[in-house]
């Protein structure tokens, strides 16, 4: 494996800095390979503009930002409109379908995945807050960059401990609506 970049986009309140710092260190501590994780945010605390960014390397990483991302998860109409350009051609976009009104620019992903999470994390879990380890449970079951059961290692680990039963239960239901996706596309 080469340099492998992941974007992770929404509002501020999503939780995103917590997926990105979930993926970066289920590659550093739990793969033990090197990366980089990176975050930016809008000058409001809620609501205005969060990004965070990771970088997979097999080597030392000498550039730590994300320029064209091989994996793109996308939690709001902003992000999408700020970023998708940004997608490498043939990458793969991962998008909250509730919140992210798409158009043809998503049509250079190589792959496209869609979850309606915060409405599975208000519904199914009663809890809203969790729609951001609904989405990184859904990315675990579908990815190839990183090993599913070291992201839920990580997870388990930087979630208050009383809440890691909700958070565990909310990482379980986005990987089995990844593994119905699978199943849609295998008839296809």
């Amino acid at each position: 494996m080469a340099r492998i970049e992941i974007r992770l986009c929404g509002f501020g309140g999503q939780g995103i800095a917590l997926m990105g710092k979930i993926l970066g260190a289920a590659v550093s501590i739990f793969e033990k390979r090197k990366s980089v994780t990176t975050q930016s945010y809008g000058p409001e605390s809620r609501g205005g503009a969060s990004a965070c960014n990771i970088v997979i390397s097999e080597e030392e990483v000498d550039f730590p930002y994300v320029i064209n991302p091989d994996a793109f998860i996308c939690m709001s109409k902003e992000a999408y409109t700020t970023h998708i350009d940004s997608l490498k051609e043939g990458g793969w976009f991962f998008y909250e379908e509730n919140l992210v009104p798409v158009d043809d620019r998503m049509n250079k992903a190589g792959r496209i995945f869609s979850i309606p999470a915060t409405a599975i994390a208000e519904k199914e879990l009663g809890k809203k807050i969790v729609a951001n380890i609904v989405m990184v449970g859904f990315f675990a079951e579908l990815n190839e960059y990183i090993d599913q059961k070291a992201i839920l290692k990580s997870v388990l680990k930087f979630v208050p401990a009383r809440f890691r039963e909700l958070n565990e239960k909310a990482f379980n239901t986005g990987k089995n609506y990844a593994k119905k996706v699978k199943k849609q596309e295998a008839k296809k």
